[in-house]
């Protein structure tokens, strides 16, 4: 064995104990902060690591922000419709005219006039590169209502001259993303409203079950097991079906959420009846109770306060579910009516197999629920990290 080889091996050992001695500085280090951080400060430092949880964070936050005021990211009014570009393909932006040899530094998009071809006798659209038009912002156009309070006509992006399809057209010739952007409204809210039932109804009937026990305990499980009886989807479908075709659209929309929240309840239920089970044979329940603290004080200041972290991750992971439940009814003609829009009532148009073979762009409401669902979901994992801040 020779010097370098000697001196190879020393080097490499000591590498190691150095490592090994930065391990336990960072241990010790993280100790301390367990020590001195606050309970809050340790789940928002767990819910930071979770990187892609924060990101779907934000790309709700901005979602949500979008649909609130739809109608200034919107392009066009989502009921506006021209029929000559029915089924209009998505506009190409571009920055570089081959014909001219010209670079703009503004996108631009070149007129489309629609041509019958002769062998298929169907219409095409095609391009008229003569006809510039350049992508502009913050653009008049349509008039919407800004939360109800005042009218507007400045859009995002758009054009003076001509009419720009960022994700193409509709059969009736109305802007797909403005659409998608006013169905969000409906889709998304869905979801935020019917879990809302849902924590309301499952955190009250579960903290009162495991809470008083006995035959309130009894009768209110027995009522439960009916409801998780019936398979969710039929339970669904039937419940959504027996609302009154004649109801105004806003009718039919309220119902739809009374539905989702009043299914998807019963699981919460239980989990929070297992936590209050347990909860109240600590001793600052009795503390409680020997001060003389009425039932209700006792559970909502100290019974769910305690459960509230595992409240906030079950909603977070059933918001998805009922984004998709309504999607699914009113795929199926159960749901929500026109004139409202939603994801689900968008993808009807996108179920013949003709259409989807030559106008794929119908499928980009579905595109919107699986980022709306996959976000929904990772921020939920994120949430369920956060609500155990002690776990290494």
């Amino acid at each position: 064995m020779n010097a370098t080889t000697i001196l190879n091996r020393l080097r490499s050992r000591l590498n190691s104990w150095r490592s090994a001695e930065a391990k336990k500085e960072e241990l010790a280090k993280v100790d301390d902060e367990y020590h001195y951080l606050s309970v809050r400060q340790l789940m928002w430092r767990k819910f930071r690591r979770h990187r892609v949880a924060v990101l779907c964070g934000c790309v709700l936050i901005f979602l949500y922000f979008v649909i609130i005021f739809a109608g200034f990211f919107a392009t066009y009014d989502p009921y506006d419709a021209v029929g000559n570009d029915s089924f209009h393909p998505p506009t190409r932006l571009r920055f570089y005219d081959s014909d001219a040899g010209t670079f703009f530094l503004r996108p631009f998009f070149y007129e489309t006039v629609q041509e019958r071809n002769p062998e298929t006798f169907l219409l095409e659209i095609k391009e008229d590169r003569s006809i510039r038009h350049f992508l502009q912002f913050f653009v008049r156009g349509d008039r919407y209502s800004v939360l109800g309070l005042f009218d507007a006509n400045v859009h995002l992006v758009g054009a003076e001259r001509a009419r720009v399809y960022l994700l193409g057209a509709d059969k009736r010739g109305r802007d797909l993303l403005s659409r998608i952007i006013y169905g969000g409204r409906i889709s998304m809210t869905v979801g935020l409203l019917g879990v809302s039932i849902m924590v309301l109804l499952g955190t009250t009937l579960g903290t009162l079950s495991g809470y008083y026990g006995g035959a309130i305990d009894s009768v209110m499980q027995r009522i439960i097991e009916v409801f998780r009886t019936f398979p969710q989807l039929a339970l669904w479908m039937a419940l959504a079906a027996a609302i009154p075709p004649e109801w105004p659209p806003t009718y039919v929309y309220i119902g739809i959420v009374v539905v989702m929240g009043m299914i998807t309840w019963t699981q919460l239920a239980r989990e929070v009846r297992g936590k209050v089970m347990s909860l109240k044979t600590l001793d600052f329940v009795h503390a409680a109770e020997a001060s003389g603290a009425s039932t209700w004080r006792i559970a909502f200041k100290h019974l769910i306060p305690n459960t509230l972290s595992h409240i906030i991750v079950t909603a977070s992971l059933y918001i998805p579910i009922t984004i998709i439940g309504e999607s699914m009814l009113s795929f199926l003609g159960i749901g929500v009516v026109p004139p409202m829009i939603s994801w689900g009532l968008m993808l009807r148009e996108a179920t013949n197999i003709e259409v989807l073979a030559r106008y794929p762009w119908m499928l980009f409401p579905g595109l919107a629920i699986l980022v709306v669902v996959i976000a929904f979901n990772f921020l939920g994992d994120g949430l369920r990290d956060m609500a155990d801040p002690f776990a290494r």
